[in-house]
């Protein structure tokens, strides 16, 4: 476990994965207070994923494992709410809540990531392109109810990154997942077992939209 350390947090009813870009509109008075506190300093702060309640007013629940966010362009309207674009950058967890002060504030850690002996994360190609696959039928299956953009061909390559973790966390952000199993997905330590939930919610989202369309399995499905 790393040092711990304070940092502010904003509780989102979303999961922001390591490298993904996340569209804020600010207008709590409290978060506009956490937004002026963090261009002030280093302008990051934690996103976590409200288990119970509501993004408005508090008294929410939260999960224990969350993201920090960097805040990459903040614009301000002139009655004092903001527009942010914010990127992950690495998974945390929260060790303590603290009192809001006036918004939430915890006690975090880093959390690492599972590597092998050479210091890479573990994986392995067949199990990335399992789940390259799983996310590109289960996109075009709701693309066909009007429901998700249908994926490119060069999914695979678009990650921007040869690291195999960054392609991963790439994937995990273009399945259409609900949530609470793109929370699963973040609370994994290895890049491999990662890859692997993400087949098996993406395989068994396909079954449900098969069925959900009125036809037959197809080759793809099991």
């Amino acid at each position: 476990m790393g040092a711990v350390r304070r940092l502010p947090m904003f509780p989102l009813s979303a999961v922001l994965f390591p490298g993904a870009e996340l569209p804020l509109h600010i207008f709590e008075t409290r978060y506009r207070e956490l937004v002026d506190h963090c261009l002030a300093a280093d302008g990051a702060f934690g996103v976590v994923l409200i288990a119970r309640g509501s993004e408005v007013g508090g008294g929410d629940q939260r999960f224990a494992v969350a993201t920090v966010a960097h805040i990459d362009a903040a614009s301000r309207f002139d009655d004092g709410r903001w527009a942010l674009l914010v990127t992950g950058k690495r998974r945390i967890t929260v060790e303590r809540w603290l009192d809001d002060a006036p918004y939430p504030v915890a006690e975090v850690t880093d959390r690492d990531e599972t590597t092998e002996p050479g210091g890479r994360t573990e994986g392995d190609s067949a199990g990335f392109e399992r789940a390259l696959r799983a996310v590109r039928r289960v996109r075009t299956l709701m693309s066909e109810l009007g429901s998700a953009a249908p994926v490119v061909a060069d999914l695979g390559d678009r990650t921007g990154d040869d690291d195999e973790g960054a392609r991963a966390w790439r994937l995990c952000e273009m399945a259409p997942l609900t949530a609470l199993d793109s929370q699963r997905l973040l609370e994994v330590d290895d890049t491999a077992g990662r890859l692997a939930l993400l087949s098996e919610l993406c395989e068994a989202l396909a079954g449900d939209l098969v069925l959900l369309l009125g036809r037959g399995p197809g080759p793809g499905d099991s």
